[in-house]
């Protein structure tokens, strides 16, 4: 601080000068904010405080605990085991195989449905898409068209038993392949095919004798499908391979073998019955989708 008897007082912030000069420039004796002063204090009986209360320090594999003797890892366990406990309790209640009854219960659905999303999304997004949109190769979920119908029980049954799976009470559904048929012929069933989706197929033609031959017997007259052996409607917008002229070629030549894995074992009876209702309620509303 400058000598009391040489004090010079800075006329505009009125505070005392260093006396150090460089070049016209003066340098301020500007005292410590207070605020910060008190901030620090502040913060540091803080410190000591929570160092007292709260766990602070690490000591190897454990820590102090403090007064309070707080455990967050314990918390989290306690309250994950809540959460499981309550969770158990309506789920147990999901393994009435009375599915009707369950999806009518509007308190329970209201507790099991978000549940229910984050199970499909974990096990049936990856190939079914987000909201069941499908995509090439596998079939939409969201709209009214089924091979094995869209009732909860029988949804279950598919999810438990599979599609063309190893399980032995799996669903069967397959397209064979007709390589050995003429190219010239299976270029005619194409279109023809093709032609049943947008109803410009002839009923009158050659290739209408050709569909009846060797198609008839699993996808019915006309085309409509053979639900029950998991054949699917050629007549409709929901298919899964696509159904232009190129791609019904490609499934004559090759046949198609889509397989949908079974589930028992993988999920337990309640959360199958779970995704079934969850399933089937992803229909409602949709619009029929194209692929």
């Amino acid at each position: 601080m400058s000598d009391p008897h040489t004090r010079e007082v800075d006329p505009v912030t009125g505070h005392d000068t260093t006396g150090h000069d460089w070049n016209g420039i003066k340098e301020l004796n500007t005292p410590f904010p207070r605020l910060v002063i008190w901030a620090l204090v502040l913060t540091f009986a803080y410190s000591v405080i929570a160092w007292v209360l709260l766990p602070a320090w690490p000591l190897g594999r454990d820590y102090t605990r403090g007064l309070w003797g707080l455990d967050q890892g314990a918390e989290a366990v306690t309250g994950y085991r809540e959460l499981a406990t309550e969770r158990q309790d309506w789920l147990t209640r999901l393994t009435n195989p009375d599915l009707a009854a369950l999806g009518s219960d509007a308190a329970l659905m209201a507790v099991a449905m978000p549940a229910a999303r984050r199970l499909f999304e974990d096990n049936c997004a990856a190939c079914h898409g987000a909201t069941g949109q499908g995509g090439p190769g596998f079939p939409v979920l969201s709209d009214e068209t089924w091979l094995w119908s869209g009732d909860p029980e029988e949804i279950a049954t598919t999810i438990r038993h599979g599609i063309n799976a190893d399980d032995p009470d799996t669903r069967l559904g397959e397209m064979p392949a007709f390589d050995w048929m003429e190219r010239s012929d299976r270029t005619v069933l194409a279109r023809f095919v093709a032609g049943l989706r947008d109803g410009t197929a002839d009923a009158q033609s050659p290739a209408a004798q050709l569909f009846a031959d060797n198609c008839v017997a699993c996808h019915g007259e006309g085309g409509q499908g053979g639900l029950g052996v998991g054949a699917p409607s050629l007549t409709d917008r929901a298919v899964i391979y696509g159904q232009d002229p190129a791609t019904v070629m490609e499934t004559l030549r090759q046949g198609r073998h889509g397989v949908m894995p079974a589930w028992a074992g993988r999920l337990s009876e309640a959360e199958i019955n779970l995704l079934a209702l969850y399933v089937a309620r992803l229909r409602h509303g949709a619009e029929p989708a194209t692929q």
